[in-house]
């Protein structure tokens, strides 16, 4: 392999020929050799906006010439759209503090402006009025906002919009209700997937409050929140910067000292993704439950088939795309643990357990993201309920009792229930026995479109 010769303050490194990084990305490279899982795409984008709104803010302070400010911002657009993305190869199991991959970024961009003929320092340019200590904080919030408001809130919102569809297409459809996996009193079909809805847009409204605080930068905090090297104002001069470039509208975090060592709002953010997860395995767990059959389980429901369920029973068919939604669910929730544990070690005045913040939080955002896309388009857009079934399982129900109580009492309503099921009658034909209605009494009484 082809080598050069790159320094840093301890001493040269042989770095691939070809490769753009320097001396510090090369340490890093070769001293963390942990796992494989390597900084989210998310954050590499997410620093070079802030890379780009720093250059702009420091050419405002006099810090860079405007020349170098455009040569940052052209490679940083570049590295946004994902040309360069060979050029960071770092893990997420390196310093807690995100430092190397500030400096990978730092390097990357200062050999790229170098080829274009504006020669930059990684530390002295790039790096300008900055830390690693409230860069990748600031990168975290940036990344974390624009996942959720460009990734999650749009697929939430369409699936949301594939159950309100099926809410419309079956308006007056009854079914009978369940609660403790018993039977209970009917509801119409589209009350219930209006729940299901309702389970998804809820966490949506959490979300969107989470914005508010994930909008909060460290962003000139630089070493400790003093903001020492920073000129005067270039915290706001940055956010602006980013409000141009993203729409989002980032502002600076008015505490320093909190914004360096404090994740609250990540776990707050990503509480609200726990919640979205914990709601759609109850959707699908739902929804599985309902399908199960097709001849011996409940078959309220028909839904997609989308492939071979078993390598031994031929025709089996399973809800391949409801297990994928839970066990994405699943995985969610562990994220959510390890962002809690990771938020609770900011000592003193630096948290160092970013990289693995971000990583579980980016991981959970294009996790669900995907599943709610994924059984958006090959399950739920494809159900269609089984009338029939769902007339039988109605009918049979003893829970109709219910509305016979304000007529005859609840123990003798009771008593009614007990003795169909016991003796494997109708609930009409017990009240019969018992002589407590007549059978047109029981048949104007007992009408399930006038119990939901």
């Amino acid at each position: 392999m082809n080598t050069r010769i790159e320094h840093d303050t301890m001493g040269e490194v042989a770095v691939p020929a070809e490769r753009h990084w320097g001396a510090q990305t090369q340490r890093s490279l070769e001293n963390f050799k942990i796992g494989g899982q390597r900084q989210p795409r998310e954050i590499i984008a997410a620093f070079a906006y802030l890379k780009e709104a720093c250059a702009r803010a420091n050419a405002a302070a006099g810090k860079l010439t405007e020349e170098q400010a455009a040569a940052v911002a052209a490679v940083c657009e570049e590295i946004r759209a994902g040309k360069w993305e060979e050029e960071f190869p770092l893990v997420v199991w390196q310093t807690g503090s995100g430092t190397q991959t500030n400096m990978n970024v730092n390097e990357v961009i200062a050999h790229l402006t170098g080829e274009r003929g504006v020669r930059l320092h990684p530390n002295d340019h790039v790096n300008a009025s900055q830390s690693s200590n409230d860069t990748y904080p600031s990168a975290l919030h940036i990344a974390a906002a624009l996942a959720v408001e460009r990734q999650v809130l749009p697929a939430a919102e369409r699936l949301a919009g594939a159950f309100r569809s099926l809410e419309e297409a079956y308006p007056d459809l009854i079914r009978i209700g369940r609660t403790h996996l018993q039977d209970a009193t009917p509801l119409k079909f589209a009350q219930e997937v209006s729940g299901w809805r309702e389970l998804v847009e809820a966490p949506c409204r959490m979300l969107r409050a989470s914005l508010e605080e994930l909008g909060r930068l460290a962003i000139g905090g630089t070493a400790v929140g003093t903001g020492l090297n920073a000129p005067r104002g270039y915290d706001e001069a940055v956010c602006g910067e980013l409000r141009r470039l993203t729409g989002f509208p980032f502002r600076p975090d008015g505490n320093k000292f909190h914004a360096l060592t404090s994740k609250d709002a990540l776990v707050f953010a990503h509480g609200a993704l726990k919640a979205l997860a914990a709601n759609l395995m109850k959707i699908a767990n739902d929804i599985r439950w309902e399908a199960s059959g097709p001849r011996c389980g409940m078959g309220e429901l028909r839904i997609p088939e989308n492939e071979p369920g078993s390598s031994i029973m031929p025709g089996k068919v399973n809800p391949t795309q409801c297990e994928a939604v839970t066990m994405a669910a699943v995985q969610v929730m562990g994220n959510d643990a390890a962002i809690g544990f990771a938020a609770s070690q900011g000592n003193f005045q630096l948290n160092v357990f970013l990289p693995v913040s971000a990583y579980n939080f980016l991981l959970s955002a294009n996790l669900l993201a995907d599943a709610m896309d994924s059984f958006r388009t090959r399950c739920v857009e494809g159900i269609v309920p089984d009338a029939e079934k769902m007339g039988e399982n109605l009918n049979s129900s003893l829970m109709l009792v219910t509305c016979l109580t304000p007529k005859i009492g609840y123990e003798r309503a009771a008593a009614c229930a007990k003795k169909a099921l016991h003796e494997g009658t109708t609930l009409k034909e017990a009240v019969l026995a018992l002589g407590l209605l007549t059978a047109e009494e029981f048949d104007e009484t007992v009408r399930p479109e006038k119990m939901v």
